[in-house]
């Protein structure tokens, strides 16, 4: 379901700009080895990624939903795993990136153990960047909801509750297919404050080297809508 209903709001230009940030935040990056992309989907970051430009053939793309890896673009290795549980040794990646809160749909005990799981496949000095939203945006809309056709005519419902208390956004998703068949689900997303979330790096293993509000790099302000965080791996 997430795959047909989020993948028509993906554009192409938003794509570019966010291979283009990734390509900058990588291109410095000396250290031997792969950098996977956490979750990768059906790999619209990952295969211009490993196709062209200073990053070609050293990404991977590690994802756990079948749907996604059986439509994935060409271009790039990948293999079937759980975040929670990396397939790689102790120190065998140079970088790993994860888009859209990919690393935060568990529970925070999940995402110390997950982070630990990164930092561990990572050689020291290795580099994690991870985007997400501020929660500030999600404290000043608490609730959202959408109702609307897609480009293949399915019908798509979401509702959607942010609770400040335990900090996760709760929705409902609803999507009827043109065949008249449903797919319904539950999800939630943690959003930390930007303090709790360094401090969550900084407690697995990693020291933050930046914060950005936007794929320009721009400073985190009040009417940011991306949170960007670079973090490197200490050395043991």
């Amino acid at each position: 379901m997430y795959l047909r209903s989020t993948l028509p709001f993906l554009s192409a230009e938003m794509t570019q700009r966010e291979v283009a940030y990734l390509e900058r935040a990588f291109q410095g990056l000396a250290l031997p080895g792969p950098i996977v992309d956490l979750g990768c989907g059906h790999g619209r970051h990952a295969a211009p990624l490993n196709t062209r430009g200073a990053l070609a053939g050293r990404i991977l793309g590690l994802e756990l939903d079948a749907l996604s890896l059986r439509e994935r673009l060409p271009g790039f290795p990948v293999v079937r795993a759980d975040l929670r549980s990396l397939p790689f040794r102790p120190g065998s990646l140079a970088g790993a990136y994860a888009w859209y809160s990919t690393l935060f749909v568990f529970s925070d005990e999940e995402h110390v153990a997950l982070l630990r799981e990164v930092a561990r496949s990572l050689r020291p000095g290795g580099l994690l960047v991870l985007h997400t939203a501020p929660r500030e945006r999600l404290e000043s809309e608490p609730q959202a909801s959408f109702s609307g056709r897609l480009p293949d005519g399915s019908h798509l419902e979401e509702e959607s509750r942010f609770d400040a208390v335990r900090g996760r956004d709760e929705a409902t998703r609803r999507l009827t297919l043109p065949d008249g068949r449903v797919l319904s689900g539950r999800y939630g997303i943690r959003y930390y404050r930007l303090e709790e979330l360094t401090q969550l790096l900084e407690s697995t293993g990693f020291s933050v080297e930046w914060i950005h509000g936007g794929l320009e790099g721009e400073p985190p302000s009040e009417s940011s809508l991306d949170l960007i965080v670079g973090a490197r791996v200490r050395p043991a």
